[in-house]
């Protein structure tokens, strides 16, 4: 690792040409999502915390802002949980992360399926919520996206207990899954009303959308979280590291890596765009409503980054105008026993 003390942000949002808005639900989809997940007392007073200023129904607001009430809420109680399996996982080993993941996918994909945990029963509240709108095959491929998610997570379990870290390409692959950015996209779709088929989502012009777009949502989150995540000693599941270890790269070569590479998944994506077929009028309309699905989380994703505290605290106004962090210190973690799930 770098011994540099700062390094400078590449300006995403220059290159990003995608137009971001705002749910107008928000203030009340948060809140029942926020009430409802804190009821359950999973997590640590120290992880709740961090938690609540991570402001995951924020995101959801940035990222679904097309959403009604209801499909809202029930996108930021996906995130929300989503967080809870995440947090859990964290400070599992690779059979731990697993076993967690395992009640999590058991209980979205079969609703008679109950361990008596308090993560199954919030999981499959959850799912409920979720299929009263989502269309079947929406639904089966957001079933494959948590088994994809879950096994990915163990494996970054895996990692991080051995100190490994990837080669950029296996890392990319990896991430897609662990980030759970796919499987966030799956909730398009629900939050849409539209179900689309298998060889719309399947053509190699839609998927290179799709691919392009979560690889800038997980370029961007490790860009920005890697300070955060080198204070508390979790460098090994992000692109900073992987870049400046296999590419010979100091801290801001990496940085600047990372811009690079984003504007190419911009014109990647827009290349795809300009070459999608059409399927006739019905389809084509579902698909345009899809691709802005996908420019918004993007968009959204990186508004939300630098609203939230999670990433860069309170400096995150300055941060956004000067495109300057400074490193954190090393934080010393206090051992916690973290088996809620």
């Amino acid at each position: 690792m770098s011994s540099t003390s700062s390094f400078v942000l590449p300006d995403l949002h220059a290159v990003t040409p995608f137009k971001g808005s705002f749910n107008p639900h928000y203030t009340e989809a948060a809140a029942e999502s926020s009430e409802w997940v804190n009821s359950y007392n999973v997590l640590s007073d120290k992880k709740r915390a961090f938690f609540l200023q991570g402001g995951s129904e924020l995101l959801c607001a940035h990222a679904y802002p097309y959403a009604d009430h209801e499909h809202l809420r029930t996108c930021c109680d996906f995130v929300n949980l989503l967080f809870t399996v995440d947090e859990i996982s964290d400070d599992q080993n690779g059979k731990g992360a697993h076993e967690t993941g395992l009640i999590f996918y058991n209980a979205i994909s079969n609703l008679a399926y109950d361990d008596g945990t308090t993560l199954c029963k919030m999981t499959k509240e959850f799912t409920a919520r979720l299929l009263k709108h989502c269309g079947p095959l929406t639904y089966r491929r957001f079933i494959k996206h948590c088994k994809d998610y879950i096994e990915a997570v163990a494996v970054e379990a895996d990692l991080r207990e051995r100190g490994e870290v990837l080669d950029p390409e296996a890392y990319m692959t990896l991430r897609r899954e662990n980030s759970a950015v796919r499987f966030c996209f799956g909730l398009a779709g629900y939050a849409l009303g539209i179900d689309l088929a298998d060889e719309v989502v399947e053509h190699p012009a839609f998927m290179a959308m799709h691919l392009s777009t979560v690889d800038m949502v997980c370029w961007s989150n490790d860009l920005y979280s890697y300070n955060m995540e080198q204070a508390m000693g979790h460098t090994t599941n992000n692109i900073m590291t992987v870049l400046m270890q296999h590419k010979g790269l100091d801290l801001q070569g990496a940085a600047n890596h990372v811009g690079v590479h984003f504007k190419g998944l911009i014109d990647t994506f827009l290349d795809a765009k300009r070459s999608l077929p059409s399927w006739g009028p019905k389809i084509d309309n579902e698909v345009a409503l899809y691709t802005m699905a996908m420019e918004n989380w993007v968009i959204g994703n990186l508004n939300w980054s630098f609203e939230t505290q999670r990433y860069f605290g309170h400096a995150r106004h300055e941060i956004k105008r000067t495109r300057v962090v400074h490193l954190y210190p090393r934080r010393v973690e206090e051992s916690e026993d973290d088996d809620e799930n």
